[in-house]
Order: structure tokens, then sequence, then C-alpha cells
């Protein structure tokens, strides 16, 4: 290596340029091609040359990588924030106010400004939260049936499951590792953890018999959504982050202290009626972990 060294500095001596200024002959190039990688490599003696643009030999770009972590853990918040005024068995428990994440998740923002603001033609007004668990309190959102579909549908607006929200928290699943249902972080639900997978049926099509695959349930609507007391892994396969609470946060440690229905799921009766597929055993499941008071969103919408 150093009487490698040696060559390209004599081959350079009748140039101005160093050999360190990133630039060889095309004579020092025929002498050393074959050689030239190592040269280039992460102990290379010319640094100039094996880092161009700013670019980490082992690990990349520095730059892009902290672009990308930041993109991640801390996204830019919109302009116009969201807030929800709750209340406890009718009394007021204060205001939340949260930060949308307009950038990563401009889908599933713009849904939930939506129906904050009553853009949509319905809004969380006067809707409960349904469930309290360790993690996370989560709200039931509007129905996709009765009057609230009727309200949406004079706005123009669709309350049905869309691809294109399965598809949003799908790129951020890939594009962000780790947890993104963190603390304080706000989520909506787009998919049911606990649907069951397809299953295969044969039906005739054009006088042949061909194997089907049957949905069973229907996934969420993707106006249910979920705040984080902790850090919520398990709700990341199903819930797409889509900002944070920024003021309010001890209103959510108020719903979170309010008592709940037990839940049963270990009681072999249980476990036998949900095994023979019992409606009962569903129905009971659904009010696991459900608050025994009326936590309601009384007033909500947009504010700078």
């Amino acid at each position: 290596m150093n009487q490698l060294i040696q060559t390209l500095s004599n081959l350079n001596l009748n140039s101005s340029k160093p050999v360190t200024s990133g630039r060889l002959s095309r004579r020092a190039l025929t002498l050393v091609g074959p050689t030239l990688p190592l040269l280039l490599g992460p102990f290379s003696p010319f640094p100039s040359l094996a880092q161009s643009n700013g670019d980490d030999p082992i690990n990349g770009s520095p730059q892009t990588n902290q672009v990308i972590t930041d993109f991640c853990k801390d996204p830019p918040i919109n302009p116009k924030k969201a807030f929800l005024e709750v209340s406890i068995d009718g009394e007021p428990a204060g205001r939340i106010v949260i930060g949308l994440y307009g950038d990563t998740a401009p889908l599933g923002s713009s849904r939930f400004a939506g129906l904050v603001s009553g853009a949509a033609g319905i809004s969380y007004r006067r809707k409960e939260f349904v469930k309290i668990m360790p993690n996370y309190v989560q709200h039931a959102g509007v129905r996709s049936y009765g009057v609230d579909v009727e309200l949406a549908q004079r706005t123009g607006s669709d309350l049905s499951p869309s691809n294109s929200l399965m598809g949003e928290l799908d790129e951020t699943g890939e594009r962000c590792p780790g947890t993104k249902n963190v603390s304080g972080s706000v989520g909506i639900v787009i998919r049911d953890p606990n649907k069951p997978p397809p299953k295969p049926k044969l039906v005739a099509r054009q006088g042949r018999l061909v194997i089907d695959q049957e949905e069973v349930g229907l996934d969420p609507n993707g106006t249910e959504f979920v705040i984080s007391l902790k850090d919520a892994p398990e709700l990341d396969a199903s819930t797409l982050v889509i900002g944070k609470v920024i003021e309010g946060m001890d209103v959510v440690q108020k719903i979170a202290l309010v008592k709940t229905v037990k839940e049963n799921s270990a009681s072999p009766y249980f476990r036998v009626a949900k095994l023979i597929g019992d409606k009962r055993a569903v129905v009971a499941e659904r009010g696991f972990n459900r608050p025994y008071s009326k936590v309601m969103v009384t007033n909500c919408g947009l504010i700078d």
C-alpha cells in the first residue's frame, strides 16, 4: 500500500494539483486502476476520493439518514390544529389540542380534520369514547349506516373503508421502523386486528366453478381514533398515526382513570362460546374495557 501511494505521488509531481484534490491523471488511472477500489474504501489515505458529496463510505449519507429520522419521529405539524372538548358524565373534563401530520399522513389527517370541523357533513360532536385500555383510549367514530351516512352523503363524503388509507398505513410502516403509536400520538383505526382471514369458497362464474375469497366481517371506516397513553406497538398494524396531542394530555389521563367493564376473556364459558361462534360471545367481547361513565366529545373543530 505504501509503495502504491508513493507511485501515485510520483505520478503527480509535475501536476499543480495534489492527489488529495480528488483528480488523477489518465496515466495514473491506467497504472493503478485494478487497485483503485482499495484506495476508495473506508480506510483510504485519500479521504476526498472516498467521501464525495458528504457521504459516509460505510453508512451512506448522514444528512439523508437524519432527514428520514426527523421525518418519522418528529413530523411537521399543520398550521391548523384540531381540538376536542370532552365531558365525563356531563361534567366538563377539559380540552385536547391535536397537531396534525399533513405531510406524513395527508389522507388520514384530512379525513380526521373533516370530521372534527364538520366539513364531512358529520362530526365527532356528541360521540363517545368506547374503550379504555392500559396503553390507549379509543373513540367510537361515526357510523357507516343510518343518519350518519345520510348526513355525510349530502357533502359527498364517503365513510366506507378506504384502500387509499390502508395504502398510507402500509407505506408509513415500511418507511418508518419502530413503534409508530408512541405516547401522546393520535391515530385513526384502519384495520380490525381481530378480523379473521378471508374464507375460500366455490362460486359459479361463466359456467365454471372457481375458488373465491369471502371476506368475513367489515374493516373499520377510518373514523374511529385512538390516543396513546404509552407506547402502543400493538396498534401499529391497524392504526394510522395522523397527529399528536400538543395540549391537554391531562384530559386524556382523566379519561384513562374512568372505571371500565372488566375483561373476562379468560373465562372457560366465554372461550367455549367464542369457539363455537356464539354471537353472545361477540357482543360480550365488544363490551370489555368499555367505560361505565359516559365519556363524550361535546365540541370539536379546527383552530389556528
